[in-house]
């Protein structure tokens, strides 16, 4: 089993992945603290300032979308809200942060005391009566799951003792309408995108070894998913993806809390059926409109609604479990692959707003969210999914320390007793440059480059294990300056030795390749490392050649407000008309095209 580095003790450094942390802090801080609960004092019977009566509802600053006191969801964002704010004041010690969040937090207080004690939903409580019916109600433990979510988060990174006991009391509330439906409806409990509970009874009883959540526990672990998924050939197929996902976090917790071997095989499987089995387009997902694509099917249903984000958010946390479950580094590919095209793609690099969905259509475009009008699920996966970077790139295990994420980042451990630092970082960065020269490649430039240095208060032995992407074409390794052999082991470079103050740097070779659709073998997707690349056309007009070398010609620029050197673009040779290609996470408003037709 490998542990997750401490809280608090990893630190982004300057780059990409920096930046777009920061354009969601911003964001985070530019939301208001009274609209973001709007719909709990609605509910709790509190007179929201200025707002008894609205006259103008272009002017009103309430928040509107899936926020809007009309739609059926509300309050779902403030959970996410919470979680990514707890979680940057952990990895940032953000106190700006942590003094809203504060706030919210006693301000949802007041409002569970407005309800009765119990009861801090932004819905009202008959709509879990309404699940007991067959009247259609559009989720209310979906709703309920994210502020449960950001409460228990809220206490685990932000240290918000008030949040615990919001949730602890919320959770009574659950106990009694479980067991008023146990006469009622059994089923109810299953119903409203329940997906998430089993995982926050499992959160709050590791918590507060309180017996009443192994009550709830017994009640929700009975899904029927569990049992389709041990028991049937495709027990995913067109079922709604991000209802399922979460279900898997909760087996992966109960292994955590049981060590039953039953979970983690649940867990396997569900990876199975909804990766290793289905296949999936190159940028990592396999889901369009919300549902798992049939297996191998992905070329039949490339659309506009590809890729919900949630599902790339919520599958991250599945290959994270996994991955601290077996140590098996193809989930930390996995991880890459949907930080590079899910991750960094699907946010605006200048707004930091979502887009829902990922075209793959040829020709497509995304669509991005606003501010305060929308408020999609993914808007809330979004601004989680830009602050648990810290937590992807270092792990710890038997006397080992595993970088499995190449992230410029700053983290502090115990090995031995003694204090050990690790900083990794690209050489001769410039804004968001993370490049630097191949003394070896006659100038040569590679992003894939990295040293990591490592700082002992005292001579330290122990295992530094770094991951061996599943792209690279090879690598390169120094220790001090010094060209090093290496073993490879279980997918990763080992490097055991005593440690003091060492420098090593690494650099792993890449080259563009391509990724065939299965049901459709003649289109293709470029991929240069792990990064999809876009050509920015309106059309799939073929690509001539037999192999990426005679199609693609690197695209370099000298520039002064952005990089020093691009990297990853590239324009094409010899084709009827030449275009340009760059990575996805690139494209703005662009219309671009992924998938295109291979002519040899």
């Amino acid at each position: 089993m490998l542990e997750k580095a401490s809280k608090g003790k990893v630190r982004l450094g300057d780059g990409l992945f920096r930046k777009r942390m920061e354009l969601d802090r911003k964001y985070l801080l530019e939301l208001d603290s009274e609209c973001l609960l709007q719909n709990y004092y609605l509910e709790a019977g509190i007179q929201i300032k200025g707002m008894q009566t609205i006259y103008d509802p272009e002017a009103a600053g309430i928040h509107w979308g899936w926020e809007s006191p009309t739609c059926q969801l509300r309050g779902h964002f403030l959970g996410h809200w919470l979680s990514a704010a707890a979680k940057l004041y952990a990895y940032d010690c953000d106190v700006v942060l942590k003094e809203k969040l504060d706030w919210i937090v006693s301000e949802l207080e007041r409002c569970q005391k407005k309800n009765g004690g119990e009861w801090v939903g932004a819905i009202p409580e008959k709509y879990f009566d309404i699940m007991a019916g067959d009247e259609y109600i559009w989720s209310p433990q979906y709703t309920m799951h994210k502020l449960f979510m950001g409460l228990i988060d809220a206490y685990k990174y932000a240290d918000n003792e008030k949040a615990i006991g919001i949730a602890d009391r919320l959770s009574d509330w659950y106990i009694k309408w479980a067991e008023r439906m146990k006469t009622v409806n059994p089923f109810a409990v299953y119903k409203g995108e329940q997906a998430g509970m089993l995982g926050a009874w499992v959160d709050l009883y590791s918590l507060t070894d309180d017996e009443k959540y192994l009550e709830l526990i017994e009640l929700y672990k009975d899904n029927a998913l569990f049992r389709r998924l041990m028991n049937e050939d495709d027990a995913l197929s067109d079922d709604h993806a991000n209802a399922s996902i979460p279900l898997s976090h909760g087996a992966a917790r109960m292994y955590e809390l049981t060590g039953e071997d039953y979970w983690k095989e649940v867990v396997d499987k569900f990876w199975q059926h909804a990766v290793t089995d289905r296949g999936m387009f190159a940028t990592g997902s396999s889901n369009a409109g919300e549902f798992w694509i049939p297996k191998k099917m992905q070329g039949t249903y490339m659309s506009d609604s590809d890729q919900e984000f949630c599902t790339v958010y919520n599958m991250v946390v599945t290959a994270d479990y996994l991955l601290r479950m077996t140590g098996d580094k193809r989930y930390a590919d996995h991880i890459e692959r949907a930080l590079y095209n899910g991750f960094l793609a699907q946010q605006n690099s200048e707004t930091g707003m979502p887009a829902y969905f990922l075209p793959m259509r040829a020709g497509g475009r995304k669509k991005w969210g606003s501010k305060t009008r929308d408020f999609w699920c993914c808007h809330g996966t979004m601004v989680q999914a830009q602050t648990i970077y810290p937590e992807l790139i270092y792990y710890t295990g038997d006397n080992t320390i595993s970088v499995m994420q190449y992230i410029p980042s700053e983290a502090e451990f115990v090995m031995n007793g003694e204090r050990v630092k690790l900083r990794q970082k690209t050489e001769m960065k410039n804004y968001n440059n993370q490049v630097f020269f191949d003394d070896e490649g006659g100038g040569e430039k590679s992003r894939w480059s990295f040293s990591i240095e490592v700082e002992c208060e005292n001579k330290t032995e122990f295992t530094l294990r770094l991951r061996m992407p599943e792209w690279a074409q090879g690598c390169v390794l120094s220790i001090d300056g010094e060209k090093t052999e290496y073993d490879v082991k279980d997918g990763c470079i080992e490097l055991s030795r005593e440690w003091e103050n060492n420098k090593i740097m690494v650099m792993f070779a890449s080259k563009i390749r391509f990724e065939h659709l299965p049901d459709c073998t003649e289109l293709a997707a470029a991929v240069d490392g792990p990064i999809v690349l876009a050509g920015l056309t309106d059309r799939d007009s073929g690509l001539i050649g037999k192999t990426p070398e005679d199609i693609f010609s690197v695209r370099t620029e000298h520039t002064y407000g952005t990089f020093v050197w691009k990297q990853n673009n590239y324009v094409t040779k010899n084709q009827p008309v030449n275009i340009e290609f760059k990575p996805l996470y690139d494209i703005t408003d662009e219309q671009y095209t992924i998938y295109f037709t291979r002519k040899d």
